[in-house]
């Protein structure tokens, strides 16, 4: 089955979607993993391959006394500090797990992630 051109992922609010790696005491990228860490796979790696928005903001005029009112206010987020390229490090129990176009991937809420190994070159992530 090919994939479809017309469908992809779209990460919501503060989530991150990432490829998962597979548990190893040592990641690619060189974080040594502890053995209670693996052994009781409370933690787990993967590239993050796409970012929500971040968390919604309310506006303060949305704090009136009417709010069935519609204003045209574009909204606004807090913004993510995780980014597409980033190798994360993050709780296992807080990912789902989802198959898109045949691919397993994780989808975590940055607020899972313990740590982001960041390459300074952009061109050395891919």
């Amino acid at each position: 089955m090919m994939p479809d051109p017309h469908k992809k992922l779209v990460v919501v609010g503060d989530r991150v979607l990432i490829a998962p790696e597979e548990g190893e005491e040592r990641t690619n990228v060189g974080l040594y993993l502890p053995p209670t860490a693996v052994d009781r796979q409370a933690v787990q790696s993967g590239r993050i391959l796409a970012t929500g928005p971040g968390t919604p903001l309310s506006a303060p005029t949305e704090l009136d006394d009417e709010p069935w009112k519609t204003t045209g206010a574009e909204p606004r987020y807090v913004p993510m500090q995780a980014q597409v390229g980033d190798f994360a490090l993050f709780f296992r129990k807080a990912a789902v797990e989802i198959t898109f176009e045949g691919k397993q991937y994780l989808v975590v809420p940055q607020a899972a992630i313990l740590v982001l190994v960041r390459s300074e070159d952009p061109f050395e992530n891919l």
